[in-house]
């Protein structure tokens, strides 16, 4: 059976429109994951106040990664966390407090 031009130009077009409707349920779904990092970061980081988050877009493989800023509520200064987020049970972890008083580890 011949395969005509018009076949294979029908072939590409509906390759091509499926291909822009999953680019944009992918990149709703990325705008999703990005939201629900940054809210599960910011519930678990109970011991700040004035909360800000800065959500690595995509993560790793298998974890979402923020970094979670504010003020101690029961300190002074400004102290930054690292939020852990599962991406199969959705679960967050938060590393300890890193402030001003915590110096960088420089490469040799």
């Amino acid at each position: 059976m011949p395969i005509h031009p018009i076949s294979i130009l029908s072939l590409f077009a509906a390759a091509s429109l499926a291909a822009g409707a999953a680019h944009a349920s992918s990149g709703d779904a990325w705008e999703e994951f990005r939201a629900d990092v940054s809210a599960k970061c910011i519930a678990a980081a109970e011991s700040l106040e004035d909360i800000s988050a800065v959500v690595d877009p995509f993560g790793t493989e298998s974890y979402g990664l923020a970094l979670i800023s504010g003020k101690p509520k029961a300190g002074d200064g400004f102290v930054t966390q690292i939020c852990v987020y599962d991406k199969q049970t959705k679960a967050v972890e938060l590393g300890g407090e890193i402030g001003a008083q915590v110096k960088p580890i420089l490469r040799p």
